[in-house]
């Protein structure tokens, strides 16, 4: 009897563990089968939005039927892309169970869904700001987009690069409608940077067709270079040159013709006034900028405490530096010395700008030999270095890093800005290698877009605070394994450090303080050891770009915050390459996510 009852209970309990069992791979298929589904569904989401961008086709290398298009940035366009955004918030917040998804796509899921309901939230603002600046806007980006994404290697390519020329004539009519829509709702940029984007517009219709001179014009010669290689008779090559001629003649001439007519009768109409405090609104709208640059809760006045907490710090440790090199006298003649002595710059010619830029390639290769120390998962994408193009560097920012495509035929391009040899000191060098190339930017974007099992939005994603953030630390961390052994390299990232610190000083001194452009170059030029040309681009990028030079500072001191935590938590176990792993691996994210992500490393650690 015993027996039996036994028997009997064994067999319930075999019943009961494969009832169990069945649960759990019903459960396990469920999750599998939600996040494949979301999945899908992103891609579905990126795709249609790729489609509907030609530009973005082309930065990414792909040459479809839309590789002679530009995008549409018409109002029409704007309300439609609005309305999708709202019907994709509407799907994620409707159809999709966030209790079946895996923990990856839980992630996207999350990230997605922020990043619509901030879009449909910042719909009101959609113009505050200035689609023709000094720093950016089609006047620079169209032509820059056609000399450095669009590659020819044959014929209809060639072909597509003319349909492109023709197009710049309908973009600029949507981009002149976008202008004075602006300028019914009283946005228009201050006085002074009308003159540098007339002046910038009109570079790019002087030379070879549009006149006489003996210069060829700076698309035309663009072009005569990309169809040189071409395996094509010299008849069909010139042929094609004629129709280029001929699309920037009637296309491209009249586009930044009508271009100058309108930037010229609004500079009559622009004042002095520099913050965003003078657009409708313009104190919330700069403190939600403020949020959506930094990713953090941080007011304007926390912010600017912050860059005045940070600018102390930065010049005690520049005076160590003085006592290192025996410097006599203040800080300040420190800086004087620092800008003025020969020894620190190359000489102003073509000489000297080949030897800058051979230099910051050794720099790029040296610290490419030392990342196994530092580094698990490294970007496959090479990289070049290269000077800001003759047509833009007048108004051109000093350095900047330009993305590869993700199949590596295209490197990624870390720009150095040439054109007034005293902004660019030898002392930096170092400091902006690093930054714009490796480890930082290069690494963090090449990474991305080549990690696997993330949905497409993840790898071109890009949160200012953490990629200028992550840019900002990685001039640092090279000091930490014995770069920089001179001390005026040190100084020299101890001062692109400081010029971060200013940066949350002056956007909020200008934004929330109303300070004027001359009280922000003052401030630089007063705290920095940088040359005052340095100082009024810095200014004036702060004025056309509410928000965006905060990212920097917050973002360094938030990575470095995290990893000082992970030292304490884990003691010996820490290691720096599984940390920075675990920033890398997962995509650009908010400050706030990238601290969720650190705090469960440690305690996978545990």
């Amino acid at each position: 009897m015993k027996m039996a009852k036994l028997v009997v209970l064994g067999i319930i309990i075999s019943l009961l563990s494969c009832k169990n069992e069945t649960k759990e791979v019903s459960s396990s298929e469920k999750i599998e089968f939600a996040s494949k589904q979301l999945n899908a569904w992103f891609q579905k989401s990126f795709e249609e939005d790729l489609k509907a961008s030609p530009m973005m086709q082309t930065y990414l290398g792909k040459k479809t039927e839309d590789y002679g298009k530009w995008d549409d940035i018409s109002e029409a366009q704007v309300l439609k892309d609005h309305e999708k955004s709202q019907k994709r918030v509407a799907y994620l917040n409707d159809s999709v169970n966030i209790k079946h998804l895996d923990e990856p796509t839980l992630l996207s899921y999350k990230l997605a869904k922020e990043d619509l309901e901030n879009k449909i939230s910042d719909f009101k603002y959609r113009f505050h700001n200035y689609p023709v600046n000094q720093m950016h806007g089609h006047q620079s980006r169209t032509p820059a987009f056609l000399i450095n994404m669009h590659t020819v290697s044959n014929k209809s390519h060639a072909e597509a690069y003319i349909s492109r020329l023709k197009g710049i004539k309908p973009l600029f009519s949507q981009l002149v409608d976008q202008l004075k829509i602006r300028e019914e709702k009283g946005i228009l940029p201050p006085k002074f940077v009308f003159n540098k984007v007339i002046n910038d517009s009109k570079n790019i219709i002087s030379g070879v067709p549009f006149d006489n001179s003996n210069k060829e014009s700076t698309l035309l010669e663009d072009f005569k270079k990309k169809i040189v290689t071409l395996k094509l008779s010299d008849p069909e090559k010139n042929s094609l040159i004629e129709k280029a001629k001929t699309a920037l003649l009637n296309s491209v001439k009249p586009a930044y013709a009508a271009l100058i007519k309108c930037l010229k009768a609004q500079q009559i109409k622009a004042t002095n006034e520099d913050g965003v405090w003078k657009f409708p609104n313009g104190e919330a709208f700069y403190n939600n900028a403020l949020q959506r640059t930094t990713t953090t809760k941080m007011t304007a006045y926390e912010i600017h405490e912050l860059g005045l907490t940070e600018v102390e710090r930065i010049h005690n440790e520049m005076r160590d530096i003085m006592k290192k090199v025996k410097f006599k006298g203040t800080l300040q003649a420190f800086f004087k010395f620092m800008k003025d002595d020969q020894q620190f710059y190359y000489p102003e010619t073509e000489a000297g700008k080949k030897a800058y830029l051979d230099e910051a390639v050794s720099l790029i290769n040296t610290m490419k030999s030392k990342l196994d120390e530092l580094f698990i998962t490294k970007p496959k994408a090479d990289i070049k270095v290269k000077a800001v193009e003759p047509f833009r560097e007048k108004s051109a920012g000093k350095a900047f890093y330009q993305r590869g495509t993700p199949d590596g035929k295209r490197p990624g391009i870390y720009y150095a800005n040439l054109y007034d040899m005293k902004s660019m000191p030898i002392y930096q060098m170092e400091a902006l290698a690093y930054h714009e190339g490796i480890p930082g930017h290069h690494m963090q974007r090449s990474i991305a877009q080549e990690l696997e099992n993330i949905p497409m939005f993840r790898k071109l994603g890009s949160y200012t605070a953490y990629t200028e953030g992550w840019g900002l630390y990685n001039e640092l961390l090279p000091k930490e394994i014995g770069l920089y052994s001179d001390p005026y390299s040190d100084f020299g990232r101890l001062a692109m450090e400081l010029w971060r610190a200013c940066r949350l000083v002056v956007d909020t001194g200008i934004h929330a303080k109303k300070w004027t452009r001359e009280d922000g170059i003052n401030y630089y030029t007063k705290n920095t050891p940088n040359s005052t040309s340095d100082a009024v681009k810095m200014v004036e990028r702060h004025i056309v770009m509410a928000s965006q030079a905060t990212a920097y500072k917050i973002g360094m001191n938030k990575i470095l915050e995290l990893r000082e935590h992970a030292k304490k938590a884990l003691g010996k176990r820490f290691d720096i390459r599984e940390f920075h792993d675990t920033v890398l691996t997962n995509g650009a994210v908010p400050l706030t996510v990238l601290e969720e992500l650190v705090q469960k490393w440690i305690a996978s650690k545990a």
